[in-house]
């Protein structure tokens, strides 16, 4: 978004206008939309701008509810936002920590600092982008103790200020496209300068899951979050906001429940065995964490290969870190006697998962030439190092 355009949508003219728009729903004939807007006399730009907002808000309402109606947004800005859920569960790592006062640096569309005000935190929060900036404090009006600044993290004065929170930027736009940073030395601000935060105050930083783990301090606590199956972050404490004991967690949310795995470091994995009467999956977050080994052993299972993220055991178990599958019949591993097995149960709708092997499903379904009635699960995956098709039924 360019400035003169946010300058349109952030009149009062721009604003009602936004706010009388019904809810975006992706059927919306938008040239004649713009036609009736612009024949009431409306300018382009601001056309531009509030049919953009509307169709952010319709996309931000699985991050942030029916707040999403009052707020504004940037394409790269609501990507990388926090989910109201996630940030409420940071603001209260801060509160617990009796910490009153949060600088969030590097602030983006302002998630993290709505959960934070809306804790009576005191926020200072900062942008480098001046449009950035100014939507953050669009969004944080209703907040007479938090405060916006247009200005690099590096450059806010932190005087007086308890704890910081840094989600660096991992993505970039250019030319109206959004690419993510594969470096995270050139992430914005660096992990240099959020991680060397911690040397004068508690800081929690959040980074993309899939981040190098090498990149973690020593002696800080690790955090991978997954919501509703999807992991959507990792948070790295340090002081006060990492919990004793605490070097490594995975945090399961789904729907209204939460539940955490946690140990102090990586766990060792489970031992490998032959496949048993079901199978497990873990959560995504609970692979990043490498805690695969804890909750093998908790739950009576074993690694059905070495490196590969299944559990296998004799026994059903119900967790909310693992989706479980029963197995019904191990099928040919090779393809052309694969497809001859479906066919022969009339298999025409398949769910194909896999993990450790070299297969794209959904090109392998088109091969398989499925007709039929049936609709059927399929793991394609290692036993013990040797390749094995699972017919399986979830749990």
């Amino acid at each position: 978004m360019e400035r003169a355009e946010l300058v349109e949508l952030l009149s009062p003219e721009g604003l009602d206008l936004l706010d009388s728009l019904p809810a975006w729903t992706g059927r919306e004939d938008v040239v004649k939309t713009v036609a009736d807007l612009r024949r009431r006399g409306h300018s382009p730009g601001l056309v531009a701008a509030v049919l953009t907002q509307s169709r952010l808000r319709a996309r931000a309402r699985a991050k942030f509810g029916e707040f999403a109606d009052r707020m504004l947004f940037t394409e790269p800005g609501l990507e990388q936002a926090t989910r109201l859920r996630v940030a409420a569960l940071h603001a209260g790592r801060y509160a617990r920590a009796g910490l009153r006062h949060v600088a969030d640096l590097g602030c983006g569309i302002g998630g993290d600092a709505l959960a934070f005000a809306a804790m009576d935190l005191e926020v200072t929060a900062a942008d480098a982008d001046e449009v950035t900036a100014a939507i953050a404090a669009f969004n944080l009006t209703p907040f007479p103790h938090a405060q916006v600044l247009h200005s690099a993290a590096e450059e806010v004065p932190l005087g007086g200020i308890d704890a910081a929170w840094l989600d660096p930027a991992r993505r970039t736009t250019a030319g109206g496209t959004t690419k993510r940073i594969a470096d995270a030395a050139d992430y914005s601000p660096s992990l240099d300068f959020a991680f060397g935060l911690a040397e004068r105050m508690p800081v929690g930083v959040k980074l993309g899951p899939g981040t190098d783990r090498d990149l973690v301090p020593a002696g800080t606590e690790a955090q991978w979050v997954s919501v509703d199956g999807d992991v959507v972050e990792l948070a790295v404490w340090t002081g006060p906001l990492a919990r004793p004991g605490v070097g490594r967690a995975a945090l399961v949310i789904r729907g209204d429940a939460a539940h955490e795995l946690v140990a102090p470091a990586d766990s060792e994995d489970a031992p490998v065995g032959p496949l048993g009467d079901y199978l497990y999956e873990p959560d995504g977050a609970v692979i990043r964490a490498r805690l695969i080994g804890d909750l093998a052993r908790a739950n009576g299972g074993w690694m059905l290969s070495e490196g590969i993220a299944y559990l296998t055991a004799d026994r059903e178990f119900d967790s909310p870190f693992a989706r479980g599958f029963r197995v019904i019949e191990r099928l040919p591993a090779d393809e052309r006697h694969l497809r001859q097995a479906l066919h022969s149960r009339g298999v025409g709708t398949l769910e194909i998962k896999k993990r450790g092997v070299d297969v794209d499903p959904a090109a392998l379904r088109t091969r398989l030439k499925l007709k039929g009635d049936t609709a059927a699960t399929v793991v394609l995956t290692r036993e013990e190092g040797r390749h094995v098709a699972l017919l399986v039924e979830r749990l």
